[in-house]
């Protein structure tokens, strides 16, 4: 060896960064890059391939960073300009936590076309959780159907039933209030006077028939989470089964005597697990598989589908979603071709969805365009054609709804609200889900 290289000073290592990252975890995404003491690099992770749209997607994130109190910090996510729908990173603000519970926008967020950069200025804790959208963990699903059942009287029945597993051996839960059957109205069941009444039924005269005179319960399906990364829906499912729940919401209580009510809050648990957008374990797109779902590519859907044919005609069923880049939702999307009868069903679920919630827009169609005649493809689609019923897509933003536009945007505690909206536009619409 030379005297020159033995006496050669050795190469400079770069410390490492003074904070720790992670995204191994329920619904974590993130990929690191590169770390500096005031720029942390990430990278969004890919899901597998999907063949009905033809690409490997992402745009979820959700990741940790830990030991950074109180330092200024980039963050800067380098392939948000390759994403799956980078229109929606216009006006975009990321969240982030420091108890997993209270989520709040970082409004020093901006995007330059090709990647998203969040300023911490400084991090407020030690460790800090931020996210596309607030996070909805499995077991917080699991929670939600513990809860719906151990719901006991005065509150409605729920029944759980387990429609089969996933890809990756998770359940696919099933939740049903109240009891098939035929229903009365309430007056004559109620003990009142003949006169009393009599009273009561002259003043429903001009009511539909079923309405006026009691009939075959409503069959009605909730479905959520399709799309695993759009964690808004399983937020909505928090208001929506909470207000089912309740035995003191007359309107709930109304609606559960007049429909049978079958909430499935999370169609897809292994992409929303796995931290993935768009795609189950297989990396099928769930609501373009209903057409024909196979229990080796798409299990989530082939158990629900067959499990609506087992339960009789379907007379309503509601896909809830979330939208990356529109910012005039809340809204819902019917299936285009279909008869006057259901058209006008649809129209007046949407007047009374947004009279209970102002938070919900009729005003701007989502420009989703309309489906080719024959394609029954979606989750709505389908199910509309299946049953000759009335199927709709709901989508809410990830960002917020311009028309009601706040600091911290479309939020979790305003999907549960529009959750919760959805039983008055249920109840209104009743009387009109099946021709008499």
């Amino acid at each position: 060896m030379s005297s020159s290289a033995a006496s050669a000073p050795p190469p400079q290592q770069t410390p490492p960064p003074p904070y720790g990252f992670s995204s191994a975890f329920d619904s974590g995404n993130g990929e690191l890059v590169s770390a500096t003491a005031d720029v942390l690099t990430v990278r969004m992770t890919e899901e597998p391939f999907t063949e009905a749209d033809g690409r490997r997607h992402f745009q979820w994130f959700h990741f940790r960073v830990t030991g950074n109190r109180g330092n200024n910090l980039a963050i800067v996510i380098a392939n948000a300009g390759e994403s799956s729908y980078p229109d929606g990173w216009d006006g975009y603000k990321a969240f982030i936590s420091a108890d997993r519970k209270t989520w709040t926008r970082v409004q020093e967020t901006s995007y330059d076309g090709a990647a998203l950069t969040i300023r911490l200025s400084p991090t407020p804790s030690d460790c800090v959780h931020l996210a596309y959208f607030v996070p909805y963990a499995h077991e917080k699903h699991l929670d939600l159907v513990a809860r719906a059942c151990a719901s006991a009287a005065p509150g409605p029945i729920v029944t759980h039933e387990t429609l089969g597993l996933t890809l990756d051996g998770r359940a696919i839960d099933a939740l049903r209030f109240g009891e098939p059957g035929v229903w009365t109205p309430e007056p004559r069941a109620a003990g009142l006077s003949p006169a009393d009444a009599a009273a009561v039924v002259a003043s429903t005269a001009s009511a539909p028939a079923w309405e006026r005179d009691g009939g075959v319960k409503r069959n009605v399906w909730i479905i959520a989470r399709q799309h695993p990364g759009e964690s808004m829906a399983s937020w909505w499912m928090e208001g929506f089964v909470g207000r089912l729940l309740d035995p003191e919401d007359a309107v709930a209580k109304k609606a559960l005597r007049r429909a049978v009510v079958r909430v499935v809050p999370c169609v897809n648990p292994d992409g929303a697990a796995r931290g993935y957008l768009r795609v189950n374990a297989s990396g099928a797109n769930l609501n373009r598989e209903w057409e024909t779902p196979s229990l080796e590519r798409s299990p989530e859907v082939y158990h629900v589908r067959n499990a609506m044919d087992a339960t009789g005609p379907v007379d309503l069923m509601l896909d809830v979603h979330g939208d990356e880049a529109e910012a005039r939702s809340p809204h819902t999307e019917g299936t285009p071709g279909w008869d006057d009868r259901r058209a006008g069903v649809q129209s007046e679920f949407k007047r009374a969805y947004a009279r209970a919630c102002p938070d919900f827009q009729c005003v701007f169609p989502l420009e989703y365009g309309s489906a080719p005649a024959g394609n029954v493809v979606t989750a709505k689609t389908q199910v509309s054609a299946r049953f000759d019923c009335v199927g709709m897509t709901l989508e809410m933003p990830f960002k917020d709804n311009v028309q009601l536009a706040g600091e911290n945007g479309w939020t979790a505690k305003r999907s549960e609200a529009l959750g919760a909206a959805a039983v008055d536009a249920l109840l209104h619409v009743l009387p009109t889900l099946r021709p008499e």
